[in-house]
């Protein structure tokens, strides 16, 4: 092999991702180090936190490591770590390739805002995704994604069609609308003010595939749940607005919270205002958890999150 030749990918570096959540006890940072130091692999970044280390909570984990032709190795390594570790301590862990670029599809209604906001960071290569497709039970934004040369899909839903609708949403996001499998490889699905409310059922064969979705609500929620946050807000005469991004789950707008942030406004501000800022808020709420999950940055924590 001349020096101008790619290395093989067995003799590449590449930076590799520990995602580790167990009951808290002695030795588990030990015995996970140990366990890369082993294999070969240097450690470049650690977090870790435990929700009650005094009386035997839960401990959560998230580690950045170097190992060479770690593509290759990464199916047998994680095998070998739950063989060797992760039984031991009833560990719940995940192994991910950070030079893989998470695959999302991107759910919308006629709100353009951050639908366009997130294919703007995507293509600027600033979110940490690669977009495979918009669904959208609307086709008002079709020429806005077709420009940014994303598969548009359009799927009407009325009460009648909704079964029809996401069965055919299913085979979308993963090529099978009956059965587990890798599918397309879509890694999560993110609604970008998607104005209908995904059954049960689908969220149920989502979560057989390994696919998560999450939403952004335009509202600091558990405050104003539901419909018409900002015209809720108004009328409670609030000093803040917010916006918040969750995990979907069955229950409306009650999945664990990602991330918030709020704005002040005053008495002035009209409905039509808060709408206007709040739009701001949910752009960079929706973003910012949009890329903490493709870093692998979040673990469950019962009905919260944990955020490394």
């Amino acid at each position: 092999m001349t020096p101008s030749d790619p290395a093989p990918a067995s003799a590449r570096p590449g930076i590799g991702r520990l995602l580790v959540s167990c009951p808290d006890q002695p030795g588990i940072v030990a015995a996970v180090t140990a366990f890369l130091f082993e294999r070969g692999a240097n450690i470049t970044h650690s977090d870790q936190y435990s929700s009650d280390p005094v009386g035997g909570g839960r401990f959560f984990l998230r580690m950045a490591f170097s190992l060479d032709g770690l593509a290759d190795r990464l199916d047998a390594l994680a095998a070998e770590f739950d063989a060797r570790v992760g039984q031991r301590y009833a560990m719940e862990a995940r192994f991910t390739d950070a030079a893989r670029p998470k695959r999302i599809s991107i759910f919308v209604s006629r709100y353009d805002h951050c639908l366009l906001d997130l294919l703007w960071r995507w293509q600027r290569g600033t979110l940490g995704v690669e977009v495979a497709s918009v669904i959208a039970n609307h086709d008002d934004l079709r020429p806005e994604v077709e420009r940014f040369g994303v598969p548009f899909h359009h799927i009407p839903v009325t009460r009648e069609t909704k079964p029809a609708a996401e069965a055919e949403q299913l085979r979308l996001l993963t090529g099978d609308a009956g059965t587990t499998g890798a599918g397309p490889g879509i890694d999560f699905v993110v609604l970008a003010r998607y104005m209908q409310i995904l059954s049960a059922d689908l969220l149920d064969r989502l979560g057989r595939h390994g696919i998560p979705a999450i939403n952004i609500h335009h509202s600091f929620l558990p405050a104003f749940a539901g419909a018409k946050p900002y015209d809720q807000a108004k009328r409670r005469g609030v000093k803040l607005i917010g916006a918040t991004a969750h995990f979907v789950t069955a229950d409306l707008d009650e999945g664990p919270i990602i991330e918030q942030d709020v704005v002040r406004v005053t008495h002035e501000a009209t409905p039509a205002d808060l709408t206007r800022w709040g739009a701001d808020i949910e752009r960079a709420v929706l973003s910012r958890a949009v890329r903490w999950q493709a870093e692998d940055r979040i673990l469950l924590n019962g009905a919260t999150t944990v955020v490394f």
